[in-house]
């Protein structure tokens, strides 16, 4: 089977690690993939040196033979869905509406399947005309990290349009490179007021610190609150309130972290979000 993967992401954010991610699992399963992404950008160039025939997003290359496209962003979607490319498919990581126009409706009847990234996404999709048959939610999926030596720092992802800085209390710690440093973390903070399932909560529960995160979009298909991590509205008070539970009650931090762990294992692995995209693969229709 010959996949040709698009993103066009210019930064290495959780799609872009996702897309890496299902890329290395799908080679080892002696799948041969093709990605287009832009020249240059941090996805492109981790792919190259992982291995991954990694080629620039040009008209020429959309038009590359393959047995399937999976096109990994919405952009990518749009240009796969001009370039006539099928069987199309789609993956859509976002939570908010999908736009009523003519276009966005032509666009969205492209696609023989779309994975949403949790059932929150599926529902959106659905409100907005897309089947319900044609959509499959399969979960990020995340390596096992090293447990947390812990430490001082409450740690949060970079800010974005969706997670300004302004909804974290001071002194919390923006990760440059969160993978690595969630070895030394007390706790991760992700505050956000849109989100699809929130990739970097589940690097964090991998690791073993326990997690803090808006009660919003898909991030409740993750976190059971009080059970292996909080949740909170975004609020100061919410907010203060939660980290002072974890810094005074030590112990009930450690469980949720141990919690946290396990529910990566048995629900959010890399091999179980490979092996569910691999057998999507395999029913569509050629």
């Amino acid at each position: 089977m010959r996949i040709l993967h698009i993103d066009t992401g210019r930064q290495m954010r959780g799609g872009q690690w996702q897309v890496l991610r299902l890329l290395n699992g799908l080679a080892a399963a002696k799948v041969d993939n093709i990605l287009l992404a832009p020249g240059g950008s941090p996805l492109f160039e981790k792919a190259a040196s992982a291995g991954i025939d990694a080629q620039p997003v040009t008209p020429m290359n959309l038009l590359a033979p393959a047995d399937l496209v999976h096109a990994h962003d919405a952009r990518a979607h749009t240009l796969a869905a001009v370039a006539g490319r099928r069987p199309l498919v789609v993956s859509r990581r976002v939570a908010f509406p999908i736009h009523p126009g003519r276009l966005h409706r032509w666009k969205y009847s492209r696609a023989a399947q779309y994975v949403a990234v949790s059932d929150f996404v599926k529902q959106v999709m659905e409100a907005a005309g897309v089947p319900g048959d044609r959509i499959s939610v399969i979960y990020d999926g995340v390596p096992p990290l090293p447990p947390s030596a812990g430490g001082d720092r409450i740690l949060a992802p970079q800010p974005s349009d969706d997670k300004p800085a302004s909804l974290y209390p001071p002194g919390v710690h923006f990760a440059a490179e969160l993978e690595k440093e969630l070895h030394s973390a007390a706790m991760f903070l992700y505050l956000t007021r849109c989100e699809g399932l929130g990739s970097g909560i589940l690097l964090a529960m991998s690791a073993g610190v326990p997690v803090i995160a808006s009660k919003i979009g898909g991030i409740p298909e993750i976190i059971r609150h009080e059970w292996n991590g909080l949740l909170v509205d975004n609020t100061s008070e919410s907010v203060a309130a939660a980290i002072r539970r974890l810094r005074e009650d030590p112990e009930f931090a450690r469980l949720l972290a141990g919690r946290a762990r396990r529910t990566i294992e048995e629900k959010f692995s890399l091999d179980m979000m490979v092996q569910k995209t691999l057998a999507l693969y395999q029913q569509v229709p050629g």
